[in-house]
């Protein structure tokens, strides 16, 4: 039995009768919708059979999962029902909950070293010198990983000094000042970048991708058409690039909603190679273009980006060559391409651990603070590959930008 038989299982206790030939079936990677599978065309609505034109999940789950059905025109639909089982995997546990027990002591020691890294701007002028750079980044960081407003988080930052983790907490109005600020941007983002960096020997394969976090605020507008004001809840989407044995994510670009996914890849693969051996980069339908191909090429790896239907054999080389691997062997192609699935699952993990939306209000501080929590996020991804992999990580200097 492969993987799809498997899963059609798991999903065969959802199916439902429509009408004639046709049945729903639940999606499995979403809360709600689902498609339809029509059993006189051997067809599905999904995605996968669009791409493989072979049996697909849901297929395989309204064989498994059908039941005698009478349809209002008196004719009946008979199959048997079958019991469902559920595959597991095996987990070090012993290492994994040595890791969840002791994620917080670890990522602070682990935010310390890397804040250490940090080349503050010499001080100008007269007047007390402000709060050293790295403990006011180190302070944003801890803020956004205790998912507390700023005032509840001082708590937490007056025992991260008293452990020696920095000189002197700073104030919340310190830190709100700080998560404004412009420059701050490409110092968290070269933070994000290095914190993945000593899984550089593990990950040779990534995926890309991007998801949006919501914010605080709304735009509102007159539309003439409906004549009436009308609003919409704002968000920011992040771009990124991430491994996909150990979910780190290793380059990211924080931009407004509006911002289209496709332009954005040539950046996060220029991002990770300077880090990273790429073997093999997988992204979903909205990233085919040529440029993307030949940026992926360029680095030594292989493209896994499926075509559209009304994709055409003629094009650049990388094209032509992705066409043949995808029609020579698609089966092989599906395969690494579906290693996709590992992005989102970095998302949903950042957002479930470190909230799916940003309390500030300022656009830069917006931007910063979806910043401080991919930081987090591969932080908490080093404590496992302590525990499990018995990793050490070891962090190069930062150079901060702009002006204390």
């Amino acid at each position: 039995m492969d993987k799809r038989q498997e899963k059609g299982k798991l999903l065969a206790r959802g199916v439902k009768f429509v009408l004639g030939a046709l049945w729903a079936v639940p999606s499995q990677s979403q809360n709600a919708g689902g498609y339809v599978v029509d059993t006189l065309q051997q067809s599905c609505s999904c995605p996968d059979f669009e791409e493989r034109r072979c049996k697909c999940k849901h297929q395989w789950a309204v064989e498994f999962a059908q039941t005698t059905v009478t349809a209002p025109d008196g004719s009946s639909v008979t199959t048997e029902t079958v019991r469902i089982t559920r595959k597991t995997y095996s987990q070090d546990w012993a290492s994994y909950n040595a890791a969840q027990c002791n994620e917080k002591e670890v990522v602070q020691r682990l935010l310390r070293a890397l804040c250490d890294g940090i080349q503050s701007p010499a001080h100008k002028g007269r007047g007390r010198p402000r709060t050293p750079l790295a403990d006011v980044t180190y302070a944003m960081a801890m803020k956004v990983y205790g998912t507390t407003s700023g005032r509840r988080a001082m708590t937490d930052l007056e025992a991260c000094a008293r452990a020696g983790h920095m000189d002197c907490a700073p104030s919340y109005n310190s830190v709100f000042d700080y998560f404004d600020r412009e420059d701050m941007t490409p110092l968290l983002t070269a933070l994000v970048e290095e914190s993945a960096a000593p899984l550089a020997s593990i990950e040779s394969q990534f995926a890309v991708d991007s998801t949006g976090f919501g914010t605080v605020t709304y735009r509102r507008w007159y539309d003439a058409k409906y004549g009436k004001e009308m609003k919409e809840h704002g968000w920011v989407k992040a771009h990124a690039m991430v491994g996909t044995a150990t979910n780190v994510i290793t380059a990211i670009k924080v931009t407004d909603s509006a911002v289209n996914d496709c332009p954005e890849l040539p950046g996060l693969v220029k991002i990770t190679a300077e880090r990273f051996t790429l073997k093999d980069v997988s992204a979903d339908k909205a990233y085919l273009a040529h440029a993307n191909l030949e940026a992926v090429e360029q680095t030594g790896a292989v493209p896994y980006i499926p075509f559209k239907v009304n994709s055409k054999q003629p094009g650049p080389a990388a094209w032509r060559r992705m066409w043949g691997q995808f029609i020579a062997n698609s089966a092989e192609f599906l395969e690494h391409y579906h290693r996709r699935s590992n992005v989102e699952s970095t998302f949903s993990a950042v957002k479930r651990l470190f909230g799916g939306s940003v309390r500030s209000k300022n656009p830069t501080a917006q931007v910063n603070e979806v910043l401080c929590k991919a930081l987090c996020f591969n932080l908490s991804r080093l404590v496992h590959a302590i525990y499990e992999l018995g990793i050490d990580p070891q962090f190069p200097p930062v150079t901060a930008v702009g002006s204390p």
